[in-house]
């Protein structure tokens, strides 16, 4: 089993694809973090406060199940962990993500997808959030970037 294991969470597709080149470049496993419902496009409007994805926003103790947790997560030793930025933070899947395994003593690599958004807030947040965890760093990558994902970012 490889070392370095590529997370992800993606409601559109944008995020799979750069964590597949991720997973792809550094020689990576791959897992996709999928919430037990699945997000339809009307759960992602974000310009509706009533969404789902906006109420969960407005609730960041709330934590949306997943479907499924990673086996063996004890043989990797680096994680790297994307998601595309909601309301300039991660996800609130996310956290059940990282609460459902042991993530100490890795080294926690973070990638983001925004058109907008930089990783800084995300990575703060869960820095602040998860202070025994070792986020190392974070990277943004928007559509147009796809092919900047490079190989030496993750060590």
């Amino acid at each position: 089993m490889n070392n370095k294991l590529v997370c992800y969470f993606s409601a559109s597709g944008v995020t799979k694809k750069v964590a597949e080149r991720i997973a792809t470049s550094v020689g990576a496993d791959i897992f996709e973090i999928e919430p037990v419902e699945k997000y339809t496009d009307k759960d992602l409007q974000w310009t509706d406060k009533n969404s789902r994805s906006s109420r969960e926003m407005q609730d960041l103790s709330f934590r949306p199940p997943i479907a499924k947790i990673v086996s063996g997560m004890e043989n990797y030793d680096t994680i790297v962990l994307g998601f595309p930025i909601w309301w300039y933070t991660a996800p609130t899947i996310i956290n059940t993500f990282i609460e459902a395994h042991d993530l100490s003593n890795k080294k926690i690599y973070v990638f983001v997808t925004s058109g907008g958004s930089n990783s800084d807030k995300s990575l703060s947040d869960l820095k602040e959030k998860y202070p025994n965890l070792n986020f190392v760093d974070a990277r943004r990558f928007i559509g147009s970037e796809l092919d900047n994902v490079y190989k030496f970012w993750i060590q």
